[in-house]
């Protein structure tokens, strides 16, 4: 039932690229980090509404998350360093920069299908 066609949305991922430097208008490094993400990806696979008590012991029990995210094709390339765009389009901030909507908390593969943690985000 997990890997029906109808029960599928769509939603879209970014897959971690690279951690870089950030430079001031003279050229010298400030200190801080900016995280580069890929352009958004289109996806399709079966989220729940919620979590819920049946969905706790999935994951573990520290593990913190929102929504699970269940597909049956194993090669889908969302990894823990990925960001999705799931109640949302994706589209720019005023820096140029893709807002996301969640975070992937952890992923859990089994032998036939991968479900994946994911957590609100609240990034501007």
């Amino acid at each position: 039932m997990r890997g029906l066609v109808k029960n599928e949305q769509l939603f879209y991922y970014s897959l971690y690229r690279e951690k870089t430097q950030l430079n001031d208008s003279d050229g010298y490094f400030t200190g801080d980090y900016g995280i580069t993400y890929s352009d958004p990806a289109p996806m399709r696979a079966n989220i729940s509404p919620a979590r819920g008590t049946a969905q706790t012991e999935q994951f573990g029990t520290g593990i913190d998350y929102d929504k699970v995210i269940v597909t049956c094709d194993m090669t889908c390339p969302i990894d823990e360093n990925s960001v999705l765009f799931v109640d949302k389009a994706p589209a720019k901030n005023a820096n140029g920069e893709y807002v996301y909507d969640y975070v992937v908390t952890k992923i859990a593969k089994s032998l036939n299908s991968i479900s994946i943690a994911i957590k609100k985000a609240a990034v501007s």
